[in-house]
């Protein structure tokens, strides 16, 4: 079945905040979340289902931000909040009204994630209801309470939490809001159609739908920029008479050894660096800087440990790694299975998780001529529920 059109379907997108509540120095609509500012995600989405034109209402004196904000995207309009919600909603449908579209969509850009499946469903149900709304079950136990105490315990069956975008019948809504009793604020739009007696039907909402309100909502969400990330690293150690050899963690016997600050595990310093890329936290050096003399000669899985943690502090957990080390001898093959065990051991992760490669030069370049040994990692990390 083909979704249903969104011709003559416009918006009115809430944004008039001027409050700091979730921190930084500009209105929370503004604040970067998922490397956009905030306002922008839920614009773009209404755009690309093909509603237009969007009335985004925004605080006064904040009209050069707004329209930096939403540059090049399609039928954007701005008008100045007023200082309630409902106001500002009044002011979006009041220009709307001299070319009205034959339905509206009410959104809050403090819910950025808006799925076009959700879209879609609220404009269905206008055609048999001049309203609807977006909502989720309630799935905990339900209690009142007073005085910190816990009183009766309420049914949840029949209760519902409320999203937003709200979708009417633009006609009906607007005459909704010009007949409201602007003495109190109502909780949302569909009050504001319930009290001129619209029936309001109720569509499926969406847990990605959720309301961005404190810093830690936009800090948490900026560092997921997704569900998968990939990092990339890469080293080189020059051989050296006099040295041990260290690769994957692991001491192995040959005429020469690596030269480095540390003990110059090039494989490891490869992976740390594809895991510190992954979740964007710098490179090996920011964290151990050979300038500092107590990592001199410092057994390299220290740095692995650290950045697997780093990968959990932000969320996330490693998938699987992939490290390729380059040179002509000593013979990597047999010490394959070995050097695994040796990193999956050092990041806590299944050895299933781990995989090392070797290749030669063909005795082409610096490793083909025995002076170094080259390594490669790639590290794959998934966002933690």
């Amino acid at each position: 079945m083909n979704a249903p059109s969104t011709a003559s379907v416009a918006a009115v997108v809430v944004a008039a905040g001027q409050g700091l509540r979730a921190g930084g120095t500009v209105p929370k609509q503004f604040a970067l979340w998922r490397g956009k500012p905030l306002v922008r995600h839920s614009v773009e989405a209404l755009a690309k289902a093909g509603v237009a034109p969007i009335v985004v209402v925004i605080p006064a004196n904040w009209e050069e931000t707004a329209v930096e904000t939403l540059a090049g995207l399609p039928g954007v309009r701005f008008v100045h909040g007023a200082a309630s919600r409902q106001g500002s909603v009044r002011a979006g449908l009041e220009a709307l009204a001299e070319n009205a579209p034959a339905s509206v969509l009410i959104h809050d850009a403090a819910r950025p994630d808006l799925p076009e499946a959700v879209i879609a469903e609220l404009v269905t149900a206008l055609d048999s209801q001049p309203g609807a709304i977006p909502v989720l079950p309630v799935v905990d136990s339900v209690v009142r309470g007073a005085s910190g105490l816990r009183g009766a315990f309420v049914d949840r069956d029949g209760l519902y939490r409320v999203q937003t975008p709200q979708a009417f019948r633009f006609d009906a809504i607007l005459a909704a809001h010009r007949a409201w009793d602007g003495a109190a604020d109502a909780g949302d739009d569909a009050a504001v159609a319930q009290a001129a007696g619209l029936a309001v039907a109720l569509v499926p909402g969406d847990e990605r739908l959720k309301k961005v309100t404190f810093a830690e909502d936009l800090k948490d969400d900026s560092m997921k920029l997704a569900s998968v990330r990939t990092g990339m690293g890469y080293d080189v150690h020059r051989l050296a008479e006099g040295e041990e050899l260290w690769l994957c963690g692991l001491k192995i016997e040959h005429t020469k050894g690596l030269a480095g600050h540390s003990d110059a595990d090039v494989a490891i310093h490869a992976l740390v660096d594809a895991l510190l890329g992954a979740v964007a936290a710098g490179d090996i050096g920011d964290h151990f800087p050979p300038s500092d003399a107590k990592w001199r000669g410092a057994s390299s899985d220290r740095f692995l440990a650290h950045a697997g943690t780093l990968v959990a502090e932000a969320g996330y957990a490693i998938s699987n790694v992939d490290v390729t080390i380059i040179c002509e001898a000593p013979k990597i093959g047999p010490h394959k299975t070995a050097m695994r065990a040796r990193l999956a051991e050092i990041l806590a992760i299944d050895i299933a998780a781990v995989s090392v490669k070797a290749t030669t030069t063909e005795r082409l370049g610096f490793t083909g001529r025995g002076e170094g040994i080259a390594a490669q990692a790639v590290a794959t990390v998934i966002a933690q529920a």
